[in-house]
C-alpha cells in the first residue's frame, strides 16, 4: 500500500464541489419550469450529478431536456414520436444505466453514514459489512425506482409491476454494484487502506465518485442487452 498523496485532498474537494453545484443547477432547472415527463427522473438526474458532476449536467441538458413534460406534450401536439424514441440508442442505454445507478448512489449516501453509527461486520470486516447492507438497500431502492417507471408506462397491476421491475433491474443493479465494489476494493485494499480513507473525509467520497463511474461502465453493456431484448423499457 502507498501513502495517500497530498494532492488527493484538493482534487477531491474540487470534484465534490463541482458535483454539488451541478446537482443544484439541475434541481433549479427542474423546479424552474422544466420537470421531467417521468417524475422519477426528477430524482434520477440530480442524484446522478452527485457522482458524475459536470458530465451529468452536460447529459441533462443534451439528453434529459428532451424528456421534459413540455417536450413530450409538444411532440404529441405535432404528432411526432415521443422524445424517448427519438434518442440515439446509446443515449437510451446511458439513461437506463443512470436510472439504475441512482438507487445505488442513494443507498451509498444512506448506508455509509449510517454504519458509522451502527457498524455492521461480515467476515470480521466493517467494510464488507457495509457493502452487504449497501447492496440490500440499493436493491430495494433500485427496484422501487424501476417499479415507478414501468408500472405507469405499461399500466400494470402492482404485482405485475413488481415482477417487471425485478426482471428489469436485478441484473443491471448487480452489474453496477460489482463495478463499484471492485473499484472501492482496489482503493481500500490495494492502493490505500480503510483507515487512510475515512468516510468523514473528502477523499473517500471522491473515490466513491470514481467507483460510481466504474459501476456505470460495468452496467452499461447489461442495460444495452436488457433494452435490446425488451426486458427493460426505453426512458
Amino acid at each position: 500500500m502507498i501513502p495517500v498523496p497530498a494532492w488527493l485532498h484538493p482534487v477531491s474537494v474540487i470534484s465534490l464541489a463541482a458535483a454539488i453545484a451541478s446537482t443544484l443547477v439541475i434541481i433549479v432547472d427542474e423546479l424552474g419550469g422544466h420537470p421531467q415527463h417521468m417524475w422519477i427522473m426528477n430524482v434520477v438526474w440530480p442524484i446522478t450529478a452527485l457522482w458524475a458532476g459536470p458530465l451529468a449536467l452536460l447529459a441533462y441538458y443534451s439528453v434529459g431536456r428532451k424528456s421534459t413534460k413540455e417536450a413530450v406534450m409538444t411532440a404529441r401536439r405535432q404528432r411526432h414520436a415521443p422524445p424517448a424514441a427519438s434518442k440515439p440508442f446509446w443515449q437510451s442505454v446511458g439513461v437506463a444505466a443512470t436510472h439504475c445507478g441512482s438507487g445505488c448512489a442513494l443507498a451509498d449516501l444512506i448506508v455509509e453514514w449510517s454504519v458509522l453509527l451502527l457498524p455492521v461486520t461480515m467476515f470480521g470486516s466493517v467494510v464488507f459489512g457495509g457493502w452487504l447492507v449497501d447492496f440490500i438497500v440499493a436493491f430495494v431502492l433500485g427496484i422501487a425506482f424501476q417499479y415507478f417507471t414501468i408500472k405507469p408506462m405499461k399500466n400494470l397491476s402492482a404485482k405485475d409491476g413488481l415482477v417487471a421491475a425485478l426482471k428489469a433491474d436485478t441484473l443491471s443493479l448487480t452489474a453496477w454494484q460489482l463495478g463499484m465494489y471492485g473499484c472501492m476494493a482496489v482503493a481500500l485494499f490495494v492502493l490505500f487502506s480503510p483507515d487512510a480513507l475515512p468516510k468523514t473525509g473528502a477523499q473517500f467520497w471522491f473515490v466513491m465518485q470514481l467507483a460510481m463511474c466504474a459501476g456505470f461502465l460495468t452496467s452499461y453493456p447489461v442495460n444495452w442487452w436488457l433494452l435490446r431484448s425488451g426486458i427493460k423499457e426505453t426512458m
